[in-house]
């Protein structure tokens, strides 16, 4: 069994940034070889955010955050973050990190089996 356990969300102005969280744990773990972050705001579909390839640490963007955010991970793999600056009004949502045995498919939600329970995200004057 994984869990996944959501951090950082919060409320912020427009420009500002926040740092977000997500512990995994579980003895199966070390099978799930991509992570990543989706959100979802009200009335819209899930939307890709952004990955990381727990093998080889690649990397990947959603084209509205790239230059913004930044993931990465702990030296102990277990923590996975995401650095979100410059934060707009569109940024709000709940983000939710999710863990996938598949190391292709990795904007496809449907891909990933684990997911957190989210955080929220709120951008407001």
């Amino acid at each position: 069994q994984v869990m996944l356990v959501e951090a950082g969300g919060g409320l912020v102005q427009p420009g500002d940034s926040l740092k977000l969280s997500c512990a995994a744990s579980g003895p199966t773990f070390r099978h799930y070889y991509m992570l990543a972050w989706f959100r979802q705001a009200p009335g819209r579909e899930r939307e890709f955010v952004a990955a990381m390839d727990w093998i080889d640490e690649t990397t990947y963007y959603s084209d509205f955050v790239k230059g913004r955010f930044t993931i990465s991970r702990d030296n102990a793999k277990t923590t996975l973050f995401l650095q979100m600056n410059n934060l707009k009004l569109g940024d709000t949502a709940i983000y939710t990190c999710a863990a996938s045995r598949n190391r292709e498919h990795y904007t496809e939600a449907d891909w990933y089996g684990i997911w957190g329970q989210g955080t929220q995200v709120t951008i407001s004057f």
